[in-house]
């Protein structure tokens, strides 16, 4: 394979952000994805995402599975830190992460086949446990490195490539998100920037645990007539329920929310989101609404995109586990160790 490396020189005239990167640098090595990948969106809405968020890349550290999606990492933020997984394995390797080193921004990417059948239940714990992420699934439906087999995300009754009919129920990560406690929970489309990348924004500040589950069509498998994950289906069924965007800081929260008004949600790292309610009757602060407006529109054959569920000054695993502020892998010998009279009184206690 022949390896065609980005040019390490930007134009000197390239606008940059409050902490002094170029778009460029936020950028990664050359994607050897298939032309027209969803994935490569995603990708793209990242990098904007974080140069808009005055992100230094060096702060993040970005992990990820196995999968075409699983590759993407090295296509986004080449300056950051990076872990790749075995497969479905992610999860568990950021929350050891995270736990060790609290300074960074973790962002895990994985794909419907990483999360939903091997990883299926690490995806269930990273969610309960609340750890501070941003865990973006880009969702295809297929198994697209191993040709195009239906993955556990794919619905009833879609047709393969091949012409082969799913007869299995599919597994909703946004609906068990939503089950396990996940604060963040919202759906885009690799298809619409202007949504996905405030999105990614959101996950990105939030301070809990963020689920963002993209609809990414495999141009290779999983695009042609009769799948559910192709373009043309995707955009006749998108039912968006809000739009959002970052303001700068605001003191208060606007419980009295009139249709079509904003609804400003303070973040737990001083930001505030905005939510333009497009249906009367939707409360993004609700689990149980989200969930079943989720359900709802997936009876009736839509797909719920925007910011689906948010629980405001969300706590993270560092505070229900009470550690320190100080990482812990800056901890020394002496913070770890307290002597041997600390350690009586702890066995003592336990007789």
């Amino acid at each position: 394979m022949t390896y065609i490396a980005k040019p390490r020189m930007h134009h000197p005239s390239l606008t940059k952000n409050a902490v002094g990167y170029t778009r460029r640098d936020y950028e990664g090595k050359i994607s050897t994805l298939c032309a027209g990948c969803g994935h490569d969106s995603i990708s793209a809405a990242i990098v904007q995402a974080c140069w808009e968020l005055d992100i230094a890349p060096h702060r993040v550290a970005k992990l990820s599975g196995i999968g075409c999606s699983s590759k993407t990492p090295d296509y986004f933020l080449g300056a950051s830190h990076g872990f790749n997984t075995v497969h479905g394995r992610m999860p568990s390797v950021l929350t050891g992460a995270a736990l060790a080193n609290r300074t960074l921004l973790y962002l895990g990417v994985s794909g419907d086949g990483d999360s939903a059948s091997i990883g299926l239940g690490q995806f269930a714990h990273i969610m309960r446990r609340g750890v501070q992420m941003a865990y973006i699934v880009e969702n295809n439906g297929v198994y697209g490195l191993t040709k195009g087999q239906f993955s556990a995300t794919a619905d009833r009754g879609s047709l393969s490539k091949k012409g082969q009919r799913n007869a299995d129920a599919p597994i909703d990560l946004v609906a068990l998100a939503l089950q396990l406690g996940a604060t963040y929970v919202a759906r885009g489309f690799s298809g619409d920037k202007a949504q996905l990348v405030p999105l990614i924004k959101g996950a990105l500040r939030h301070g809990g645990a963020a689920f963002v589950d993209v609809v990414s069509p495999c141009v290779a498998f999983n695009n042609h007539a009769g799948s559910t994950r192709n373009y043309d289906h995707v955009r006749a069924h998108n039912q968006a329920v809000n739009r959002i965007d970052f303001i700068d800081l605001a003191p208060e929260i606007n419980a009295a929310q009139a249709p079509g008004e904003v609804l400003e949600l303070p973040q737990p790292d001083g930001g505030v989101m905005r939510l333009r309610r497009l249906h009367a009757d939707y409360d993004p602060t609700d689990r149980i609404v989200a969930l079943t407006q989720v359900q709802a529109l997936q009876k009736a054959g839509e797909i719920a995109t925007g910011l689906l569920y948010v629980e405001p000054g969300a706590a993270d695993l560092h505070a229900a586990l009470n550690t320190v502020p100080q990482p812990l892998n800056t901890l020394a010998e002496a913070d770890l160790c307290p002597g041997a009279q600390a350690l009586a009184k702890i066995n003592g206690a336990l007789r």
